[in-house]
């Protein structure tokens, strides 16, 4: 948590309320008057099952994150953005059961952004991880308030009673949590020396944690249609706004506006130039009409001249050029390892191995394009949204809008899609400044898909150089591990990056995967800030970010070790997983270290009985494994792919994955499988199918014509396997993706002897490749 940490003080005074610490803990009696900072419009019910309502009067509220009602329904509040992954379920379920709570009286509650929820970010797989222990003690210290209150009613103390389900027991009494609220008065405070000595349950009676049966609560509203996602926000009197796109992400000036032809459509009333005090948006022109039809037509109809930035003439292969400059400089950059002896181990080694593995940018192509409505109301900014990280984009929009951060509210909606673009809340900046241009007027602006896909806040390309140093007897010495590409933590949230050994703040999600868990001697790895891709776009946090390309640079690189020492793959990496030093791991987070990623690699060479099977010509088998998103909260995960290349088109087709993953206690089996499965597909999709490059200056594809992620059709079979754990739960939303592309790049050399170092890949390469061999 130390990053989080970090990241809380860089903020402004309001570092104690946002504090998700258990300090100051209160047990105590309140109305629900005071469990939301704001009132909800009733077209904002973001409780699930639709068909609940907020707590009344006399509600119990033993912590800010749960109540109780005189009725016995409990509301668990939830600050973790809903994009499919069911997370309210899943976190209900760790609080729920640390309560002894009747499941079927459970409802969440998304909340808004009073400042007492503390750090509101849903990404990096975190959501679970980093609510574990919290809602572990605020369930332990429900069930103990319950618990003495109980036994007052029953006239017994609080060592006679059980609970289970919802009740507490004392002997042949009974009586109901709602019944304790509504003819109880509980009322307890705990110190934080109190909170950590509370007895949390052993994992042999968890009941809710794992339970297959259980169902995610938002799944009717989903399948029915009633869940209200951002998109779907109406607010009396507002107008519909579409921006008209700069020529450039950054430096665009407007000229000149034309609106005559825009006039001539019904519905349209105006534009906008948007000048923006954060400079998150430049160059933005924003059309206003009655309808959102108008304002898409009235927007191609106006014409706009700009002085376009300085990277108007920017490519793809200028930045991944700029990153190979600057890996080349010894000097920049940030040292994650620098062990002793690196520079020792190349010049003394009798060999050195080097390659060069390149990844083109990725766009995040989310199902619902990005929106907002933002209006004025008594003084105070009102933005309704789906949003990823509600703490980040609230200080932008109080300085674009400048005003104090007390005076904006982000009301948040379910996600149509999410996979880290809207960790960025860029898109929200226009719509708020448009209503202050309209002295508070309700504006919803919504992106076109091209809108949306041209400033996207994509995976930047990115450049890696692995070297390794070999003895006279081929054994490995030492390691140099190097990347650059665009930060986007760099860029959007500097408060948040680590520092590396030599005391540099660094992007972690630009180079996390780097820093692997194998023994390889001594090992540095150097993290490079691609300057021009920072200049060109805004890069973002895609989908399991750096792992979805440096396991691509460090999963084929050892493979083609393996091969060069004429050594089988799998037992390889088994032999370098030994945990020794800073990869034996430790409490809470990598128990067992680099050994259980060993085990997860033993598992799934038993399950696809590796190096046994005989497949038909040009198909085969490839392994992958990884710590997943990062090292730090690893989720050991291994994958095989199998896949057959047709050597006359070069097409290579994934007919399966198999899957094994160690990702600590699974409390979500269903969500935990269908995370899996979504970021395996997504890893599948980036290394055969999707990417994207930089044209002057902007991405080239703009729709489904051109841009290309995974279809049904392109689906393989999956086998996916949770080994027992009773360790603390890492994350699972991005895992999957790290180990697919180097799996179905190894399995592709295994099939026809050919070597890829790019992703994606295409056929023309494997051709090429072909051709080579």
């Amino acid at each position: 948590m130390g990053r989080l940490n970090r990241f809380r003080l860089g903020k402004d005074g309001r570092r104690e309320q946002t504090t998700l610490s258990r300090r100051g803990f209160l047990v105590t009696s309140l109305g629900a008057g005071v469990m939301f900072g704001f009132a909800r419009p009733a077209s904002a019910n973001q409780i699930f099952p639709l068909d609940k309502a907020l707590p009344g009067d006399g509600a119990f509220e033993p912590t800010i994150w749960c109540s109780i009602a005189p009725d016995g329904e409990i509301t668990v509040n939830i600050i973790r953005a809903e994009m499919g992954q069911h997370i309210g379920t899943a976190l209900a379920r760790i609080i729920a059961d640390e309560m002894e709570a009747d499941w079927s009286k459970v409802r969440i509650n998304y909340v808004d952004t009073d400042p007492k929820w503390g750090l509101m970010v849903t990404g990096g797989s975190w959501s679970v991880w980093m609510t574990w222990d919290v809602f572990r003690q605020a369930g332990a210290a429900t069930r103990t308030a319950l618990v003495e209150e109980a036994a007052r009613l029953l006239g017994t103390t609080p060592d006679k009673c059980t609970v289970a389900n919802g009740i507490v027991s004392a002997g042949t009494r009974q009586i109901s949590f709602g019944d304790i609220v509504a003819k109880g008065h509980p009322s307890h405070s705990f110190t934080p020396e109190e909170m950590a000595k509370l007895p949390l349950k052993p994992a042999s009676e968890r009941r809710l944690i794992g339970n297959a049966e259980i169902k995610a609560l938002d799944i009717p509203a989903k399948t029915n249609g009633t869940a209200i996602y951002g998109i779907d926000v109406k607010v009396e009197g507002m107008v519909y706004g579409r921006p008209k796109m700069p020529p450039t992400r950054y430096g665009s000036k407007v000229r000149s506006v034309d609106d005559t032809d825009a006039k001539k459509i019904k519905g349209y009333e105006r534009y906008l130039i948007i000048e923006d005090p954060s400079e998150v948006v430049q160059g933005w022109v924003v059309v206003l009409a009655k309808t959102y039809s108008a304002a898409i037509r009235a927007a191609d109809a106006l014409k706009v001249e700009w002085t376009p930035g300085e990277t108007i003439h920017t490519s793809e292969a200028d930045i991944q050029d700029r990153g190979r400059e600057l890996i080349k400089n010894r000097d920049g950059g940030v040292y994650i390892f620098n062990d002793d002896g690196v520079d020792q181990a190349f010049s003394g080694a009798h060999t050195v191995m080097e390659q060069e593995y390149t990844c083109a940018s990725v766009l995040h192509y989310q199902l619902e394009p990005t929106n907002a409505v933002a209006f004025e109301k008594d003084g105070v900014y009102e933005i309704h949204a789906g949003n990823q990280w509600q703490s980040l984009i609230l200080p932008t929009l109080a300085k674009a809008l400048q005003v104090p951060e007390s005076k904006v509210i982000l009301r948040s909606y379910l996600l149509g899609g999410g996979f880290g673009r809207r960790l960025n809340g860029d898109y929200m900046i226009p719509a708020a400044l448009a209503s202050k241009a309209l002295g508070g007027k309700p504006v919803k602006l919504i992106l076109t898909r091209s809108d949306d896909m041209q400033f996207d806040s994509f995976r930047s390309p990115s450049v890696q150089r692995v070297r390794m140093a070999f003895d006279g007897s081929d054994k490995i010495t030492g390691m140099d591990y190097q990347a650059a590409a665009g930060w986007p933590t760099g860029v959007m949230a500097q408060a948040f990056m680590e520092k590396g050994v030599d005391g540099k703040p660094y992007d972690q999600f630009a180079i996390a995967g780097g820093d692997h868990w194998y023994e390889v001697g001594a090992f540095r790895v150097r993290a490079l800030r691609n300057d021009l891709a920072e200049k060109t776009f805004r890069p973002g946090w895609l989908r399991s970010v750096s792992p979805g390309w440096t396991s691509w640079g460090i999963e084929c690189f050892l493979d083609e070790v393996a091969h060069r020492q004429k050594k089988d793959p799998a037992q390889f990496r088994l032999d370098l997983l030994t945990a020794q030093g800073r990869n034996k791991g430790e409490a809470p987070d990598s128990v067992g270290g680099a050994l259980r990623q060993a085990a997860v690699v033993r598992r799934l060479m038993e399950k696809v009985n590796w190096g046994k099977t005989t497949l038909p010509k040009d198909t085969a088998l490839g392994l992958a494994t990884t710590a997943g998103q990062e090292r730090g909260m690893p989720t050991w995960i291994g994958c095989v792919a199998q896949v057959h290349v047709d050597r006359s088109t070069g097409v290579v087709t994934c007919q399966k994955l198999t899957i094994v993953v160690d990702a600590g206690t699974v409390v979500d089996p269903d969500g935990a499988r269908a995370q899996t499965e979504g970021a395996a597909l997504w890893g599948l999709s980036m290394v055969l199918f999707e990417n994207t490059e930089i044209v002057n200056g902007m991405p080239v594809d703009r729709n489904l014509n051109t841009y290309t992620p995974l279809r049904i059709a392109d689906t393989p079979e999956m086998d996916i396997e949770f080994l027992p754990s009773t360790e603390k739960p890492m994350g699972l939303g991005e895992p999957g993706t790290t180990v697919v592309g180097p799996a179905i790049g190894n399995a592709i050399f295994n099939a026809v002897g050919v070597r890829l170092r790019h992703m994606p890949v295409r056929p023309a390469d494997v051709l090429r490749g072909l051709q080579g061999s």
